[in-house]
């Protein structure tokens, strides 16, 4: 009696658990296709210095493709040379030029040859009580003081102002060492930079906007090229092709990308839907229209794999043009990979810590990167023979 029981229980539970284990809908599902090593994920935290950690990324890239092996470059160290530098264009401007605290990936690059490098463990920018970067206070800081020196009604400069500016910048970030010791033996930033074998002049950015020619070199209209760099325009398939090459060469990339979209989920996964082509397999019209606009969203943006908008240059230029397109975030393209329905996607290295489904790293779907691109750097030997030539490098 006590076995009948028992088995009549389990046809009653039974069916229930099976239903419970069925496997369920995960959303996306990703296959990687190639991978570059990259060092670890970092955390940028509460600051503007996403270019300084995504360049640095890719520094830090190169020196483990070039068999150098894995270092973790100082961000701060960047970061206080390019607001020291950013100081003295903003007076000799008179106060008409970008002040704050973001920046471009050729801000790195040009520190790097300029100053040099120092590890993380030399110069950690923290000296202000935070064990992660909080730089509100110092973005303040800094620009009232320019604000007060380029608006001083006596119209004349003491020969101390700058030391007075550099003066907030060791307060918060430390001053720049002119000598430490690595690994037992003792560098200055120069000689450090020298040993790791990165010449920055092999790097160049690479864009696609039609209000410039196609293969000339200009300077992109964002706030943060304040020092008004240089990028190579190519068409958008070209550029592109690029992506493709360098990865498959081994070679990473430093992505500047708008990351404001809905599209840009804070879970890992960036995508363009095209919201006239909604895949409704598994529910009708009636129950989509009946959603709200958040659950709409939830579907579309963080679902699964959908249908995704055709980017052309005109709809990316048009995003552009209309300011729908701007420099947020730079980050770090380090492969390729597919979603479960065949679809690529670039994986990405984030600097805002571990966070999200995949820890810190995100997946790119091709026409976000095709639609939401500001420029890429790369090595000059990640852009295919053809495309140098047209660029005459």
């Amino acid at each position: 009696m006590r076995t009948l029981s028992f088995l009549l229980l389990m046809l009653l539970v039974c069916p229930a658990w099976a239903q419970d284990e069925k496997p369920k809908d995960d959303g996306y599902t990703f296959t990687t296709v190639r991978e570059l090593p990259i060092t670890p994920v970092k955390n940028q935290n509460r600051s503007g210095t996403c270019w300084s950690f995504s360049a640095l990324g890719l520094i830090e890239s190169e020196l483990l493709r070039t068999g150098k092996g894995e270092y973790d470059l100082s961000e701060m160290f960047i970061v206080h040379h390019t607001y020291a530098d950013k100081a003295v264009k903003y007076v000799r401007l008179q106060g008409h030029g970008h002040f704050a605290g973001g920046g471009s990936f050729y801000d790195v690059l040009y520190a790097l040859k300029q100053y040099g490098i120092v590890p993380e463990s030399a110069m950690n920018g923290l000296q202000y009580g935070e064990d992660k970067h909080v730089h509100a206070e110092l973005d303040a800081t800094a620009k009232a003081c320019i604000e007060a020196i380029v608006k001083d009604p006596n119209r004349k400069l003491t020969p101390v102002w700058f030391n007075g500016f550099k003066g907030i910048l060791n307060t918060y970030l430390g001053v720049i060492p002119e000598r430490f010791t690595y690994d037992g033996k003792e560098y200055t930033p120069q000689t450090f930079m020298t040993s790791l074998g990165i010449d920055p002049d092999e790097y160049v950015s690479l864009t696609s906007f039609t209000h410039h020619p196609f293969y000339s070199r200009f300077a992109l209209e964002i706030p943060d090229n304040w020092r008004w760099s240089d990028s190579y325009n190519l068409p958008l398939d070209e550029l592109m092709s690029i992506l493709d090459y360098s990865i498959e060469q081994g070679y990473t990339i430093a992505w500047g990308a708008d990351v404001s979209e809905k599209g840009f989920s804070r879970d890992g996964v960036a995508v363009v839907p095209d919201v006239n082509l909604v895949d409704m397999s598994g529910s009708d019209q009636a129950r989509w229209l009946g959603l709200s606009q958040r659950d709409r969203d939830a579907e579309l943006y963080t679902g699964k794999p959908g249908y995704e908008k055709v980017i052309t240059q005109a709809i990316r230029q048009e995003a552009f043009d209309n300011l729908q397109t701007t420099d947020d975030h730079g980050m770090l393209i380090y492969g390729i990979a597919r979603d479960q329905s065949g679809k690529k996607y670039y994986m990405a290295k984030n600097s805002w810590g571990e966070t999200g489904r995949y820890k810190g790293l995100w997946y790119a779907s091709e026409a976000f990167v095709q639609y939401k691109t500001i420029n890429i750097v790369v090595h000059k030997n990640a852009i295919p023979t053809a495309i140098k030539q047209k660029l005459k490098l």
